[in-house]
């Protein structure tokens, strides 16, 4: 099975697209027949909407989540001698960035409670990387499986400082922490709308959110082809990242049922926390933070047993992530946190992420549950 069909069958977009397929077929409909295919109406629509949602001044909608990354690093002049600070437990895209501009991605350890950056080691790792010459630039604050991370704690840090604060909003979008949605924290939070995220579309897609007018200005430019006063004035060097009309049209309709999705989701976590618990790890959100549960997922003991298990047993089960990024070859190089990122080499060999969308029936969540609690007696 490919890594590009697993999360059809592990997140049901059928499902959704069932439930709104005339208003999709109307809105791609109207994309063809005005045939603004690149920067059409939608894309600003669906931007004012994204704004509206998160409360952010600026939604800029881009080719995918690795590129909102990239775009802001750019803004920011982020390149040779810079470190960014990254958990090591997260998906590539994070140090992937940094590491294309030329900047020193620094490895820092999480929290193994909620899988993201441990406020401790990003503080020491601060320190350690003026040993090294390079001058802390950046922290990018991967909220992973959809809680946001201790934003307040690591915004402190990153402001005395002098350090900026990116957050990496991926699989955390429609999150919120202390009454702020996820794309307002920070100095820019990205997101990514790839299908199996929790907002997605149907192809790539990214945005970035500031409220800084600046900053949101450079970005527009960046993301055009460095673009100044009209197309032909290149003022910058920039990128070919823009998110494609009909994209934007799909996504507006998606947008117009999240909140109801989101709440499916809240409620779907709670039933598979009341029923595992005892049985597995499962997740915790602290205090005044909501996850959109982009992922489900448990720390259990021998996963790889329990992962096969439930393979047989017909229930799709992803295991996120299995390598951590300190032991990934192509970035064995960069440096990591001196007292190591040990909670992330743990992390890798427990986590297990069970099947998560707004249309998972009890039916279907009570087979996970009883499979699940075979496997982990056997």
């Amino acid at each position: 099975m490919s890594e590009y069909s697993a999360p059809t069958q592990f997140i049901d977009l059928a499902a959704q697209q069932k439930l709104i397929r005339p208003q999709l077929d109307l809105a791609i409909s109207r994309v063809l027949d005005h045939g603004q295919y690149i920067m059409g109406p939608e894309v600003k629509e669906f931007e004012d909407h994204l704004c509206k949602f998160t409360g952010a001044k600026h939604a800029l909608s881009c080719a995918n989540g690795t590129d909102a990354l990239t775009l802001v690093l750019m803004a920011w002049g982020i390149g040779p001698g810079d470190a960014v600070f990254v958990p090591s437990f997260t998906y590539v895209a994070t140090a992937e960035a940094p590491a294309q501009l030329g900047a020193t991605p620094f490895f820092v350890d999480v929290l193994e409670n909620t899988f993201n950056i441990d406020p401790s080691s990003f503080k020491q790792a601060v320190v350690e990387c003026r040993k090294l010459d390079l001058k802390p630039a950046v922290v990018i604050v991967v909220d992973l499986f959809g809680q946001p991370a201790n934003i307040d704690a690591i915004t402190e840090i990153a402001n005395s400082e002098g350090i900026k604060v990116l957050v990496d909003g991926a699989q955390s979008f429609g999150a919120e922490s202390h009454g702020r949605r996820v794309g307002l924290m920070g100095d820019a939070t990205t997101t990514s709308f790839f299908p199996a995220k929790p907002l997605g579309c149907y192809g790539d897609g990214g945005a970035v959110f500031t409220d800084d007018d600046e900053l949101a200005e450079i970005i527009n430019s960046i993301r055009l082809h460095g673009k100044g006063g009209q197309k032909y004035d290149n003022v910058r060097i920039g990128l070919n990242s823009r998110l494609d009309t009909i994209q934007a049209a799909i996504l507006i309709e998606k947008l117009a049922i999240y909140e109801g999705e989101l709440e499916a989701r809240q409620m779907i976590a709670q039933r598979y926390s009341n029923a595992l618990d005892g049985f597995c790890q499962t997740p915790i959100l602290s205090p005044g933070v909501s996850s959109s549960w982009a992922q489900y997922t448990i720390l259990v003991n021998d996963r790889e047993k329990v992962h096969a298990a439930l393979k047989q047993s017909g229930i799709p089960s992803v295991i996120y992530y299995p390598i951590p990024l300190t032991r990934q070859l192509g970035y064995l190089n960069y440096p990591q946190v001196s007292s190591l990122t040990s909670v992330s080499d743990a992390l890798a060999k427990k986590v297990l992420s069970l099947p998560m969308h707004p249309y998972l029936t009890e039916s279907n969540q009570d087979q996970v549950i009883l499979k699940l609690k075979l496997a982990l007696e056997k």
